[in-house]
């Protein structure tokens, strides 16, 4: 599988230098898989070691209802970036894969949120980790449920099964398969 070919670091390091974080990745324009492939390929080569993946699952879009369904995953990895560096990281990825702002929640070639930086809870301007909507949106919680189903949110003391289980969000949320290898 795409995944388990990503870089492999000594064990040793993981305990010592790096921390811990949980992404969701998400696009709904173009060449989704490729996006979200591009997108996991370009946070491996910037100092994020990628542990796992969650399958890819499409997912009916919310809020702003017209327009394409989604594919989202969600990535367990370590890292040595700090905080605001992570975001950085992830907003230049967005941006290489054609990602513009508009101030919308509307369609985008390549969505990449933190959710869980190690147990931190983080209140800054520009950053709130965990993210603040993870919670209330099953299209994140249902692939992070799939690679961490027992990882505690610092902030509800409840684990990301017992989130999913109890998510108010009724959205469809559909799992499709692995990431696959480019064709």
């Amino acid at each position: 599988m795409f995944c388990e070919r990503l870089f492999s670091w000594p064990g040793s390091l993981l305990h010592t230098v790096m921390m811990r974080i949980y992404l969701a990745l998400g696009s709904n324009l173009g060449d989704r898989e490729n996006y979200l492939r591009s997108g996991i390929l370009s946070l491996a080569n910037r100092d994020i070691h990628i542990i796992r993946c969650a399958s890819l699952y499409s997912t009916e879009p919310r809020e702003i209802i017209d327009q394409p369904w989604f594919l989202n995953t969600a990535i367990e990895g370590t890292t040595i970036l700090t905080p605001g560096d992570l975001l950085e990281t992830c907003l230049e990825i967005e941006k290489d894969n054609h990602r513009t702002r508009d101030g919308t929640k509307g369609p985008r070639t390549l969505d990449v949120d933190i959710i869980f930086y190690g147990n931190e809870t983080i209140r800054t301007t520009g950053l709130t980790i965990p993210h603040p909507s993870f919670s209330a949106r099953r299209f994140v919680l249902a692939p992070l449920a799939e690679i961490a189903p027992d990882f505690v949110d610092p902030v509800s003391g409840k684990t990301v099964s017992q989130l999913l289980e109890t998510c108010p969000d009724r959205a469809e949320v559909r799992q499709v398969g692995p990431l696959q290898e480019p064709s």
